[in-house]
């Protein structure tokens, strides 16, 4: 296992590129099952989630490789399998995303139901709605969710639960509802960006989708859809990362591929701490006064404060000038990143939903030990300013959602080395 040892107390400056989004890249990849042909896609990121859908792809029966120039190219060449089993499935929770692909172009599908997550209760309810008012024969059995249809009927459904819609959930209906027969109106779906980049993805190929990024979306039934050239948004997660690395190192950083409009309720918070953040040619230049002030948010869907950035926040505002409140509406367990950021001296209260941060002159470098994706780029956070070193066990879990993000933290000026543990 691999280790971050950060040296802590540099300003960044310089140029930062924007990968590709992860959260879209990933059910697009499994998109591809329902296409005739061959599809390009551009701006996906080199990550180790990428590279496991890969491999579950190619157990599919498609041929996923990566060109030279980063573009990846998927052809599906078999579709006898439809098994994605546990092996495969247990290393990342998005795998899920194959089960619509596979039951509308396959009309079965055998999916291993996933495990437990560090951020709390995920379960798969609406997805498994979903395909039933499709028409779909679901049952659990051995831990594995087996469906069959001999052909979907479009239908009207209502997705939302009980911490708002389901992203992954909406884009796994929507992909089955494409070769459905007939008309699919999806109630309280996700509005994300990446949820809307599928569809954009999808209507390329030749389906009829509309109301995409809103909480209404039509999807008309088509006999078949082919494989196109398509550009993956920015990750606005990465983007809204840097723009607080940024402002918690008193730096400037200049956000190259970053889209602003997917980052409104972000900015608006960061602005309100003290971040200044100006566009400038289709990114973002982001520095930041010496006091931050305090603030209250709650985390809540898209497009509000983004749950997946809420442990970035909070590293910021442990040095703010004064008591912060960040409430989590989507995961409430997710706040495992707690402890560790208190043992580099912040101090943190957590009252159920909620966390009172009391704000610090400084942190202090500690071992820490990352606990999932978010968090670990929280401690990479608070490293970068914690006086003396701070050295970050498990950062396998940032590799799952950052591309180089060392790379990119040192080239702006981060003391920051990767090490064997």
């Amino acid at each position: 296992m691999d280790q971050f040892i950060i040296n802590g107390g540099a300003r960044l400056r310089g140029v930062v590129p924007i990968s590709g989004s992860k959260n879209a890249a990933l059910p697009i990849m499994a998109a591809t099952l329902l296409t005739e042909g061959e599809t390009i896609l551009r701006g996906v990121p080199l990550l180790d989630d990428v590279e496991s859908l890969s491999v579950l792809l190619r157990k599919l029966g498609a041929n996923a490789r990566r060109d030279d120039d980063g573009a990846i190219r998927l052809r599906v060449e078999d579709e006898q399998n439809c098994v994605a089993e546990y092996e495969l499935v247990r290393k990342m929770r998005a795998s899920i995303c194959v089960m619509g692909p596979l039951l509308a172009r396959r009309h079965k599908a055998q999916i291993s139901m996933p495990g437990g997550c560090a951020i709390g209760d995920r379960p798969i309810d609406l997805h498994l709605a979903g395909m039933e008012n499709l028409g779909a024969d679901v049952d659990l059995i051995g831990g594995d969710i087996h469906l069959r249809a001999k052909r979907l009927k479009g239908a009207e459904m209502f997705l939302g639960g009980p911490f708002g819609s389901t992203v992954l959930g909406t884009a796994n209906v929507m992909m089955a509802a494409c070769l459905a027969e007939g008309t699919t109106i999806i109630e309280s779906a996700a509005c994300e960006p990446e949820v809307a980049d599928v569809a954009n993805y999808l209507n390329a190929c030749g389906a009829r989708i509309s109301g995409h990024g809103t909480p209404r979306i039509t999807i008309e039934g088509v006999k078949s859809l082919k494989g196109c050239e398509y550009t993956i948004i920015p990750d606005r997660i990465e983007a809204g990362t840097f723009m607080m690395a940024a402002a918690i190192t008193n730096g400037e950083l200049t956000l190259t591929n970053c889209r602003m409009d997917h980052l409104l309720a972000v900015i608006d918070r960061l602005k309100a701490v003290g971040v200044n953040i100006e566009r400038k040619d289709g990114g973002a230049v982001v520095s930041s006064a010496r006091r931050l002030e305090p603030i209250t948010v709650a985390t809540q869907p898209f497009p509000g404060f983004p749950t997946d950035l809420q442990a970035q926040l909070m590293a910021l505002l442990s040095l703010a000038d004064g008591n912060s409140i960040i409430t989590e509406k989507v995961f409430p367990d997710r706040f495992l990143h707690v402890a560790e950021l208190n043992r580099l001296g912040a101090r943190l209260r957590k009252e159920g939903q909620t966390v009172v941060i009391e704000g610090v002159r400084r942190l202090i470098g500690a071992p820490v030990m990352a606990s999932d994706l978010r968090a670990s780029a929280a401690l990479v956070l608070a490293g970068l300013i914690a006086k003396g070193q701070t050295r970050i066990s498990r950062v396998y879990h940032i590799d799952r959602g950052y591309e180089a993000i060392e790379k990119k933290l040192a080239a702006v000026g981060a003391d920051i080395q990767r090490m064997a543990e």
